[in-house]
């Protein structure tokens, strides 16, 4: 297994990505994930695809181990409740979620760098349903999840 230290790693978008400033939008609250840039929890850049989806490229470090050599379940979770609930936030809804529901399909290896897709599926007043994927280079599927956030705004 590769040590941070010694193998680099990628965090680059696909060619017809654009880059995306997360912190400009929601400040300091992405502090669980993605606050320590230089850590090995975590690594994550954010980007818009041409369809201005939000993606994120996120490297699991070696202190999201859980299973021996492998990401824990939880690490998963909370990167796919930063991207989804960002996702929401991107698209123009100022939300908290409310719910997170992950289907594990893989063991996720520590040391790699996953992609991470999401879709937003529908707005119904305050309630923002959104959909994502951990995915790693050659498409392979590690977890799933469906979110429904809530806008934290009266309307």
């Amino acid at each position: 297994m590769p040590s941070a230290q010694s193998a680099p790693f990628d965090l680059e978008g696909e060619a017809d990505w654009t880059a995306f400033d997360a912190p400009s939008l929601v400040g300091n609250s992405l502090r669980f994930v993605s606050g320590d840039p230089q850590g090995q929890r975590f690594r994550v850049r954010y980007y818009r695809d041409q369809q201005k989806a939000l993606m994120a490229r996120v490297w699991f470090g070696p202190e999201t181990e859980g299973p021996p050599g492998h990401a824990h379940g939880g690490s998963m979770a909370a990167v796919l409740d930063e991207v989804l609930g960002l996702a929401a936030w991107a698209a123009g809804h100022p939300i908290v979620v409310g719910r997170l529901n992950i289907h594990f399909s893989q063991m996720l290896p520590i040391e790699t760098v996953m992609q991470v897709e999401t879709e937003i599926v529908s707005v119904e007043g305050r309630k923002v349903k959104v959909k994502g994927r951990i995915l790693d280079a050659n498409g392979t599927t590690f977890a799933t999840a469906d979110c429904l956030c809530i806008n934290i705004l009266k309307s």
